[in-house]
């Protein structure tokens, strides 16, 4: 009977040791949040009053407390990384996850940390985009935080997409503009923003990476939400596809042209989009755009052509000088058909390939 209760008291004891312990970390959570929050915007205020210093004495005090600061945000992010993903010891705990995702954006952390992001050192905007990825992602009460604050605050897309003008954050502010327009509000926002013009430059950008990275960005924003991309296509068509023709597919750059008509096929095969890609299959000018790619010296740039051009081979409405490029075209194109490989056998490409020629035989 003795041992019973000593096992009742040992196991009473053991959960209030519990109990104590996670509210120990609910408030360090708490306080770490004050202070990240409060370093973010001392520092802000700091980079914003460092013109006005009066003699190299004082902006090197200034400078000094700045690099103490941003070494102690280094600190803070990484633990909330760790809170969020767990570590080698420790799995992260749905409460903590939960509170630091409340706390975060009420705290309008978000924009702090953005702004503040170009004077952390590159692990710490690694680290910052990793939690950001995290929050965008969390679930409180079975409702997206990240939605209700995103809706108050898209002008973020403002301080993001120019981001990629600066080599040393395009990388984090580009995966953390991608976490952001998977908000319907913010796609939106940035659709119809002239921001998305800046695209056509950014994705050709000679540093492969960054080109690649707008390029990634690029395709979430015309890909994640149908019903807004379609409308914004639809409404936009003349310019955005004159500029994605002349900057992009043709451009001089092979792995912009490479992004480029991989995107095109998924965006013109969405059945969202099937009147766009109707409008774009009965133009003549965009049709030689795809016959120049297909004659292109890389293959894989051959091949996505080749699933373009084949929608304008199947289109049932060929306008009448398609038609008759296509007729005057039509032994070249039977014979680079004839010799158009894969590399590999595809049942689904031969099959494709061989509709095309008998589509062409037929005109």
């Amino acid at each position: 009977m003795r041992e019973g209760c000593d096992l009742e008291r040992c196991s009473c004891a053991n959960s209030g040791s519990e109990i104590k312990l996670r509210r120990y970390e609910h408030t360090h959570l708490q306080l770490q949040i004050v202070v990240m929050g409060s370093l973010l915007r001392i520092s802000i205020r700091m980079c914003c009053g460092m013109e006005s210093m009066e003699g190299p004495i004082a902006a090197l005090g200034v400078l000094a407390l700045l690099l103490f600061i941003m070494c102690e945000l280094n600190k803070l992010i990484l633990e909330a990384r760790t809170a969020l993903y767990g570590d080698d010891h420790s799995e992260p705990v749905a409460e903590i996850c939960a509170q630091l995702t409340q706390e975060f954006f009420r705290d309008d952390m978000l924009r702090l940390l953005i702004i503040c992001l170009p004077k952390l050192d590159s692990g710490a905007r690694q680290d910052a985009a990793h939690v950001v990825k995290n929050l965008h992602g969390q679930r409180v009460n079975s409702r997206l935080i990240a939605s209700d604050y995103m809706e108050e605050n898209a002008d973020l897309v403002d301080i993001l997409v120019p981001g990629y003008e600066d080599s040393d954050i395009a990388l984090s502010y580009g995966a953390i503009l991608r976490d952001c327009i998977r908000h319907q509000i913010v796609a939106r926002y940035l659709l119809e923003s002239e921001h998305v013009k800046k695209f056509f430059e950014y994705m050709q950008n000679p540093n492969f990476e960054i080109a690649s990275d707008a390029a990634a960005t690029f395709k979430e924003l015309l890909t994640r939400h149908k019903s807004t991309v379609a409308d914004f296509l639809l409404r936009n068509y003349q310019w955005f596809f004159q500029e994605y023709n002349s900057r992009l597919l043709e451009s001089p750059n092979y792995i912009t042209r490479r992004h480029a008509v991989k995107l095109l096929g998924e965006i013109l095969t969405d059945r969202s989009n099937s009147s766009v890609m109707v409008h774009y299959v009965s133009s003549l000018d965009n049709m030689r755009v795809l016959m120049n790619l297909l004659r292109d010296s890389n293959k894989t740039i051959q091949l996505d052509a080749f699933q373009v051009f084949k929608l304008f081979i199947d289109n049932q409405n060929k306008p009448p000088e398609i038609v008759s490029i296509l007729v005057k075209n039509r032994s070249k194109l039977l014979q680079f058909f004839g010799d158009f490989e894969l590399g590999k056998k595809d049942e689904a490409f031969e099959a494709d390939r061989a509709q095309v020629v008998k589509d062409i035989a037929l005109l």
